[in-house]
This record gives structure tokens, C-alpha cells and sequence, in this order.
């Protein structure tokens, strides 16, 4: 489980690509709001980073973006952005270009979400954590015994209980960020493909 005690600054390269929003972090695609990237995979950790935003420096500005994707063949550093955002840093015949960049906790409307896979249900029941503005470190639900249960993340960013799963609902769910804050919501009902509201948003970060 990743937990960030300091904000470090990252050195690496910047590349680009066709982003639609959508990806490994199974995201809708968002066209209006394409200032997206893709980690590398020697920090995408299964899944750690993914709606995490970041902020980039490059050779002619600065632009923040969100991870939606997971670049394989990129090595630790590089950040893989969509052409939108890369346009914002560098000339795009540039290609590769060398920045740096660091995690940020910005002002975000509304409290976060929770979403239920198409499929999921009593039995195997997959719940995705979105609008949330700091990466997500831990998930879990109340059992009928009254007890916290961690459910596993998976690589392609859902928390997923099986064998057997959470139950027909409603379920209350603690949602624990990189830096260690919590949010607990009650109530919230299962609807299969649909997204429910949480009462509350992660404070900033450091």
C-alpha cells in the first residue's frame, strides 16, 4: 500500500498520445476534459495512481493533468500525455521531451464518488472510487459483524470482493487516501453500472 509522507518532485521524459479519458484505470472518456495522462508502468503500481493529478513542468510551460492510463513500455519518470496536454509543455514534433513533475491535491466540486462495475452484484461486488482528489490507498466495507473488511484492488482500478462479495446493500464504505485521511459514507446502495455520491471530499494534501 503506497503512502506518501512528502510531495517528492519526479525527473523523467514526456511522450504523447491519441487520449480519449478512457483506459487502464477504466475511466468513462471524458472529451471535454482531455488534460489526461498515462503512467509508466514502473510506478503505476497496480493501479495506485490512477485519477491521481499531477503537475508537469516542461520546456515552454506547466499544464496539470490526471491519470487515466498505464503506459507498459514506459520506464520510471516518464509520463505518457495526451496531445492536448503535451501541446501545453512542448512543440508537438518535439516528441520526447525531458520534465519533471509532482503530485497535487487540487480543488475538486463535489465529494467523491463510488461506482459499480457493469456485472457486479451481491456476489461479486466491484466498486471504483472517482472524483476523489487524492490517490486512494485503501477501501473497505462494513461486514454484517460489524467489522472494516479491506477489499483487494485490482490492475485495472476497482476494488473487488469476492467469495463471497459485500452483499445486496445498502453498505457503508471508509475510503483511505495516500495521506493517511479517511471518509466513511453509509447508506449507499448498490445500482449495477451506476455512480453514487459520498458526502465529502479528502482534504489537501501536504
Amino acid at each position: 500500500m503506497k503512502r506518501e509522507t512528502s510531495n517528492p518532485i519526479h525527473e523523467g521524459i514526456a511522450t504523447w498520445y491519441y487520449a480519449t479519458g478512457a483506459g487502464n484505470c477504466s475511466f468513462d472518456p471524458s472529451p471535454g476534459d482531455l488534460m489526461v495522462t498515462a503512467m509508466n508502468a514502473d510506478e503505476y503500481d497496480n493501479a495506485a495512481y490512477c485519477g491521481a493529478y499531477l503537475h508537469v513542468k516542461g520546456p515552454r510551460g506547466e499544464v496539470t493533468v490526471r491519470v487515466v492510463d498505464q503506459c507498459p513500455e514506459c520506464e520510471a519518470g516518464h509520463l505518457d500525455l495526451s496531445r492536448e496536454a503535451f501541446s501545453e509543455i512542448a512543440d508537438l514534433p518535439q516528441g520526447v521531451v525531458d520534465i519533471s513533475w509532482q503530485l497535487i491535491s487540487p480543488e475538486l466540486s463535489g465529494p467523491i464518488d463510488y461506482h459499480f462495475k457493469d456485472g457486479s452484484n451481491q456476489w461479486w461486488t466491484a466498486v471504483q472510487i472517482r472524483n476523489h482528489r487524492n490517490p486512494i490507498a485503501r477501501f473497505e466495507y462494513l461486514d454484517d459483524g460489524g467489522q472494516w473488511v479491506t477489499v483487494p484492488r485490482t490492475s485495472y482500478n476497482y476494488f473487488v470482493q469476492t467469495n463471497p462479495g459485500m452483499g445486496s446493500g445498502p453498505y457503508t464504505f471508509r475510503v483511505t487516501d495516500w495521506y493517511g485521511n479517511s471518509l466513511i459514507d453509509g447508506g449507499i446502495p448498490h445500482i449495477e453500472n451506476g455512480t453514487v455520491s459520498g458526502s465529502a471530499q479528502f482534504p489537501p494534501g501536504p
